[in-house]
């Protein structure tokens, strides 16, 4: 048996090398939603699919990366792989995807002529712009996995299909070039561990973090109180009429735990779930209530059951859009974290801003008519803890990426960012107040196409324990909006204010040198301080 020691070591080695293939991914990516917004996402996985290690970029990625592999071998047999195969894909019901953009790069790691694993990057390609979002074929060209390079020669035709059908090829081909050499980079790395400690130590090792992982997390939940945990909350968001209901129920059970989620039957609309997007959002949630050090692999699966309707919300089935998933992966964090406070409340957080609020631009470039496309992703409040208060304008949970600088911005694209700023007020009020929202405010320069996706706009982020809620989200624009979609004339504005996030504890029992602060520093007006926070102001004068 391999000893603990060397367990330990080689598993630090595995996580330097994912670290190390995303580094590579963004220095070489061209566009600027990997280069500056690293909206990407690198792992190993065994022989037989299971995620090894992840990188520490994106948790909604997982999605991508869960049912990949299983596609590629039902497709290709193992015994015709050969090193320098590169597979492809990015569908979300042929081959594992969770949306369309999100393309995934998977290559094969030989050792001493014995196929021993993969290594596997994603890119979100923001390409796919100016799209209907009835059905999937409306999204977006859809890759099953099929082979982009052969013994390390590219299948040309192959490319030149994919390139066809985006908007802005010479970016994607640089992005690909790029995916391509983090992968490189990591089958060279994987291969320099095995050379230094041994192919079947590597592997002994790799099996041994997977049961690691496995028992702390059952170690970590055998510590929440045996009972089920319901929780029920509201959805909306621009593509829709009103609000739908959204539950979940958690039975915990000794050291293993039952998730199941309702919803709506899927909506004619691009915020659907697949299931691997349900349980890439499972994973993260549950390792971060029980656990937050509990390896990112396979093996913290093995005690969770997770169940949903087949073809709602949360659990699609084809032809459902699934494009702006993630915004509703983000309320079913919330609804985990609301039916878990209910027996671990110091282990989650008030409801944070609840959706991953995006904006994509399109058009074509007033110098020379070429086509461009941009994509932000804003972050909101984060919800406050049972004794801290929430952060300010970052983005949560199944969200990771950077916020595009205003100068590559306004450099790269006929648009002039005229606000970015925090929204004073918009953190729920509590003993510990929520994080603030972001608003950001853009000017056309030229005409272009616009879309916005979000949530939160009909139902505020909750607080816990006495907390109140976050504020609203708001969308608006000079031009006229529909489904938050426009096109902008040259001049136009748009303003998009995210979520804010709920507030933890009875305001009252805030301390009045924090009411203080928040007053001085613009973070409340003094007619809400006066209205939920009287007793800290007294006790302050």
């Amino acid at each position: 048996m391999i000893d603990p020691i060397t367990v330990e070591v080689i598993g630090s080695a595995l996580s330097s090398i994912v670290e190390e293939m995303g580094e590579a991914l963004i220095k070489a990516s061209y566009s600027t939603n990997i280069k500056e917004r690293r909206d990407c996402s690198t792992a190993l996985f065994d022989l037989h699919g299971r995620t090894l290690c992840q990188a520490e970029h994106i948790p909604m990625h997982l999605g991508s990366f869960l049912e990949l592999i299983p596609h590629i071998m039902k497709q290709h047999p193992l015994a015709e792989m050969q090193p320098g195969d590169v597979f492809v894909g990015n569908d979300a019901y042929e081959g594992g995807g969770t949306h369309l953009p999100d393309i995934v790069l998977a290559e094969p790691v030989f050792v001493e002529g014995e196929m021993i694993a993969w290594c596997v990057n994603l890119a979100h390609h923001a390409d796919f712009a100016d799209r209907g979002h009835a059905h999937i074929y409306q999204e977006g060209l859809r890759i099953p996995p099929i082979r982009l390079y052969r013994a390390g020669v590219l299948q040309q035709d192959v490319m030149s299909l994919i390139l066809l059908n985006c908007q802005v090829p010479r970016e994607r081909l640089s992005d690909f070039r790029a995916q391509m050499a983090a992968n490189r980079l990591g089958v060279q790395r994987l291969q320099g561990l095995c050379a230094k400690y041994g192919r079947d130590t590597v592997l002994e090792a790799g099996a041994a973090l997977l049961d690691y992982a496995e028992r702390k997390m059952r170690a970590g939940i055998a510590a929440i109180p045996d009972g089920v945990y319901r929780f029920a909350d509201k959805y909306d968001c621009p593509e829709i009429e009103g609000e739908f209901d959204l539950s979940c129920e958690i039975a915990v059970s000794g050291d293993s735990m039952r998730l199941h989620f309702d919803g709506p039957p899927q909506v004619r609309a691009g915020l659907n779930m697949t299931m691997t997007a349900t349980l890439s959002t499972v994973y993260y949630t549950i390792k971060t209530v029980v656990d937050p050090t509990i390896l990112p692999n396979a093996g913290l699966a093995r005690p969770l059951t997770v169940t949903a309707p087949e073809g709602s919300v949360v659990n699609c089935v084809h032809p459902a859009a699934i494009n702006g998933r993630l915004s509703l992966c983000q309320r079913v964090v919330d609804l985990i974290f609301g039916a878990l406070a209910q027996a671990v409340p110091h282990q989650v957080t008030a409801a944070s801003n609840g959706a991953c609020f995006s904006i994509t631009f399109a058009g074509a470039q007033p110098h020379d008519g070429s086509l461009w496309v941009y994509l932000e992703t804003i972050g909101g409040g984060s919800g406050a803890r049972w004794n801290k208060d929430g952060l300010d304008g970052v983005h949560v949970h199944m969200t990771n990426t950077s916020n595009l600088p205003v100068e590559a911005l306004e450099l790269e694209y006929p648009l002039t960012l005229m606000r970015y700023e925090l929204v004073d007020g918009s953190g729920g009020p509590g003993q510990y107040r929520g994080g603030m929202a972001i608003r950001r405010v853009y000017r056309a320069d030229h005409d272009c196409h616009v879309r916005v996706d979000g949530a939160r706009i009909l139902s505020a982020p909750w607080g816990l324990d006495g907390g109140m809620a976050g504020g609203l989200a708001q969308i608006e624009s000079t031009a006229k909006l529909a489904r938050g979609q426009a096109m902008l004339r040259k001049g136009d504005l748009i303003s998009v204010v995210t979520g804010g996030s709920g507030g933890y504890g009875v305001p009252a029992l805030r301390a009045p040198e924090a009411v203080a602060r928040d007053l001085r520093e613009g973070r409340i007006d003094p007619a809400t301080a006066r209205r939920v926070y009287a007793p800290a102001l007294a006790a302050a004068q």
